[in-house]
C-alpha cells in the first residue's frame, strides 16, 4: 500500500514552472564544472526528522499526520515505515539517506533483543536499497536518547554506560557495513557537561578518545572501509559539548592520534550556535584537510536554539557550494537534509515541499557558485589584496628565508610599512550580488 498515493515522481520542469511538486533548478544530470549536479550535491534524507519527526515540542504535543505509523513502535511497524521511507526517497529522487540505529528499529527489553530488532529491519532496508538503488550515505548510533546516557555515553561517569555505548556502536557499525554505508558519524549528543564542579574534564575527553579508537579498530577488524565523521555542536542538550566546533574537534583528533581516520560532518545550525557561519566552519575544516560531509539545514536568527529548518536562502547555499567547490567537492560525504518541517506543516505532502525547496536552493547555489568561479572576479580581487605576499619580503617570509632579526633589519632599513589598501568589503558584497540577482 502506498504511503504517498497522491504524489508522483518529482520531475525537473525548469525555472518557469509553477508546479509546487516539481524542481525548478535541480536537474540531476545537468553538467556543472564538468560533473552532473547529482554528483556535486549528493542529496540525502535524514530518516530521524523525515520519518520519525512528530512535531512535538516542549510546549505542545505531536501534530504530524503519518499514515504509516501505528500506536506501538514495533518491529512490524518499523518495517512498514521503512517501506514508506523508500517510497519517499524514490519519488523525491534522493540518491542517499542517513539514520541512527534507533530511528529505524525499536529498542528491546535487552541488548540482545534490540540487536535482533535492528537485524530484522536492516534486512528490509537492504531489500529496499537493492530494489530502488538508493544508498546509505552514513549510519550512526543514538547515544543520547535513552536515560542510561543521562551523563553521556563515551564520556559518562558510569563505566557501564560507556560499555553499553560501545556495544551499541559495534552493532551500528556492523549494520552500516552490511548496508554499504559510505560513512559513519560520531555525534556527541550528551558528550559534555552541565556543571564543571562535578566534572573531571580530562578523564572524560580521554575516554572519548579511547572510545573512538575502539571504533576505528573494530572497523578495521570487520573490513568497514567507510569514512568516519565527527559532527561539531557547541551546546544543546548539554551546556558545553566537547565537540564544540571544527577547530576544537580537529585539535582533539590530532591530540589523540585520530586525525588519519576521522573528518568533519558540519551542520549549518550547529555552526551558528558556536558563533560561526557555516562557510567559516567549512573553510577551516577543509583548509586543514578535514572536510567530510554536510548536514544541510539552517536556524532562525531570532531564536537561540537548534531549529533544524530547511535551507531556502540562496545566499546561504551559494556560500556553502563555493566552499565545497573550492576544495574539490565531496568524496564520500554529501548534503544530508538534517532538517524538519515545522510542526504546523503536518501533512505528508509537506515533506515533499520542504525537500524540493532545499534541493532547488542548493542547485541554484551550485550554479551561482560555479558562475562566480568561472568568471574569476572574486578570486582575482582576493589575489590582489594579498599581492604583497607574492613577491619581495612576503614571498621570502613564506619560503622560510626570514626570522625576527632579519625582519627587524628590513623594517629599520625601510622605516615604515607600505600603506595599507582598502579592504573594499562593500565592493566584494556587490560583486556577489551580481550573480545572485
Amino acid at each position: 500500500m502506498s504511503a504517498f498515493p497522491e504524489i508522483s515522481k518529482i520531475r525537473y520542469e525548469g525555472p518557469e514552472s509553477k508546479n509546487p511538486l516539481a524542481f525548478r533548478h535541480y536537474d540531476k544530470n545537468e553538467l556543472v564544472e564538468g560533473k552532473p549536479m547529482k554528483d556535486h550535491l549528493r542529496f540525502s534524507v535524514a530518516y530521524w526528522h523525515t520519518m520519525r519527526g512528530t512535531g512535538g515540542d516542549p510546549f505542545g504535543a505531536a501534530t504530524m499526520l503519518r499514515p504509516w505509523e501505528a500506536a506501538e513502535d514495533s518491529v512490524e511497524n518499523a518495517i512498514t515505515r521503512a517501506r514508506a521511507a523508500f517510497e519517499f526517497f524514490e519519488k523525491l529522487g534522493a540518491p542517499f539517506y542517513c539514520f541512527h540505529d534507533r530511528d529505524v528499529a525499536p529498542e528491546g527489553a535487552t541488548l540482545a533483543e534490540t540487536n535482533k530488532n535492528l537485524d530484522a529491519v536492516a534486512k528490509v532496508l537492504k531489500e529496499e536499497q537493492d530494489r530502488s538503488g538508493v544508498k546509505l550515505l552514513w549510519g550512526t548510533a543514538n547515544l543520547f536518547g535513552n536515560p542510561r546516557y543521562m551523563h553521556g555515553a563515551a564520556t559518562s561517569c558510569n563505566a557501564d554506560a560507556f560499555a553499553f555505548a560501545a556495544a551499541q556502536v559495534k552493532k551500528a557499525l556492523e549494520v552500516t557495513k552490511e548496508l554499504g554505508g559510505a560513512g559513519y558519524v560520531f555525534w556527541g549528543g550528551r558528550e559534555g557537561y552541565q556543571c564543571l564542579w562535578n566534572t573531571d574534564m580530562k578523564r572524560e575527553v580521554d575516554h572519548l578518545a579511547v572510545f573512538m579508537h575502539m571504533a576505528v579498530d573494530y572497523a578495521k577488524k570487520i573490513g568497514f572501509t567507510g569514512q568516519f565523521y565527527f559532527e561539531p555542536k557547541p551546546k544543546e542538550p548539554t551546556k558545553h559539548q566537547y565537540d564544540f566546533d571544527s577547530a576544537a574537534c580537529i585539535n582533539f583528533l590530532r591530540a589523540y592520534g585520530l586525525a588519519d581516520h576521522v573528518k568533519m560532518n558540519i551542520e549549518t545550525n550547529h555552526a551558528t550556535l558556536a558563533g560561526h557561519s557555516v562557510e567559516h566552519e567549512l573553510d577551516y575544516a577543509a583548509s586543514q584537510g578535514f572536510l567530510g560531509s554536510v548536514d544541510a539545514n539552517t536556524g532562525d536568527m531570532l531564536l537561540g536554539w537548534d531549529t533544524d529548518q530547511f535551507p531556502t536562502d540562496i545566499y546561504l547555499t551559494t556560500k556553502i557550494m563555493l566552499m565545497i567547490l573550492k576544495y574539490g567537492g565531496f568524496s564520500t560525504g554529501g548534503l544530508n537534509f538534517d532538517a524538519k518541517v515545522r510542526r504546523e506543516s503536518f501533512e505528508p505532502v509537506d515533506l515533499f515541499h520542504a525537500h524540493i525547496g532545499g534541493m532547488d536552493a542548493f542547485a541554484k547555489g551550485l550554479k551561482i557558485a560555479a558562475a562566480i568561479r568561472a568568471d574569476g572576479v572574486l578570486d582575482e580581487m582576493v589575489r590582489e589584496r594579498y599581492s604583497s605576499w607574492d613577491a619581495g619580503v612576503g614571498a621570502e617570509i613564506e619560503s622560510g628565508r626570514h626570522d625576527f632579526e632579519t625582519l627587524q633589519k628590513y623594517m629599520l632599513d625601510k622605516g615604515e610599512i607600505t600603506p595599507n589598501a582598502s579592504g573594499r568589503q562593500e565592493l566584494f558584497e556587490n560583486v556577489v550580488n551580481r550573480y545572485v540577482f
